[in-house]
């Protein structure tokens, strides 16, 4: 059975990842629950923001870890979340901001071969270090 993969991101998103990484160095990403800039992901140096024990690494973009609060785990599981890249400015401090870009969350709900699936992958872990 295939492994069922709960974020991704966009091409274009990847090659922002890429260059803030050449910029910044290490980089995070934490789904954001509402304040400033509503749900948009906010990519942030390496620990720039500590993690809760409790915080969930839902998975990698581009090789960077993405987390959030077991709260938006409850609301998000039961779909695949695509982390985008639009122009803008977002309301926010997430790195992307400076060169005129915002990361956007998409999501879309899995299909019940999915949902099967992820009945046998292992819940996504807590904390930065923890495998999905």
């Amino acid at each position: 059975m295939a492994t069922v993969v709960r974020v991704t991101a966009t091409p274009e998103a990847l090659a922002v990842i890429e260059r803030l990484q050449a910029a910044h160095g290490s980089l995070m990403f934490y789904q954001s629950s509402g304040c400033c800039d509503g749900s948009s992901p906010m990519c942030l140096v390496e620990g720039e923001m500590l993690l809760s024990p409790t915080d969930i690494r839902l998975g990698e973009i581009g090789g960077v870890g993405f987390h959030m609060s077991p709260s938006q785990f409850a609301y998000w599981q039961h779909a695949q979340l695509t982390v985008d890249v639009v122009k803008g400015h977002g309301d926010s401090f997430s790195l992307e901001s400076s060169l005129g870009l915002c990361f956007v969350t998409r999501s879309r709900l899995f299909t019940d071969e999915e949902t099967a699936a992820l009945a046998h992958q292992a819940v996504p872990q807590f904390g930065l270090h923890a495998s999905t």
